[in-house]
């Protein structure tokens, strides 16, 4: 597996990881003001996308998809957000973001500047969900050889 001296995700999780497998990550980015905040991780360095073959793009998807519908099921957001950018980064990730009407920069992006205070309440209802949610996204996505 390749693997670039530097680089924060060959040398580092980029989150307290929830699945991992041997070709990608599932981790918790622990963002602040975004307690659902989740990066699907390729485990070889690979800049972009299109460098995987057809069959791991396909796995990537599957992985992608599988977060956005637990966080929809889990926590009704009002969007989720899945963005693969590396410019800051560049090592293949998906962000998965669940977004809500009351977070501080909805409806504008995450890196956006805030739009208003953070909900405290709202937030700690949504942090109290995780568990719930990542033993959801571990049983879904742990696959049996």
């Amino acid at each position: 597996m390749t693997k670039v001296a530097g680089c924060p995700l060959c040398d580092a999780a980029g989150g307290r990881v929830v699945v991992q497998a041997p070709k990608w990550r599932l981790v918790h980015a622990e963002e602040a003001g975004f307690p659902a905040f989740y990066r699907v991780v390729w485990q070889e360095h690979v800049r972009e996308f299109s460098q995987l073959s057809a069959a791991d793009r396909s796995d990537c998807m599957d992985v992608v998809v599988a977060v956005e519908q637990a966080l929809i099921a889990q926590l009704q957001p009002a969007k989720v957000n899945v963005a693969s950018l590396g410019n800051a980064v560049p090592h293949l990730h998906w962000h998965v973001v669940a977004r809500f009407a009351w977070d501080s920069h909805f409806p504008g992006a995450v890196w956006a500047p805030a739009q208003r205070d953070a909900d405290p309440a709202r937030l700690a209802e949504v942090v109290a969900q995780l568990p719930t949610l990542e033993d959801r996204l571990r049983r879904g996505l742990t696959r049996t050889p």
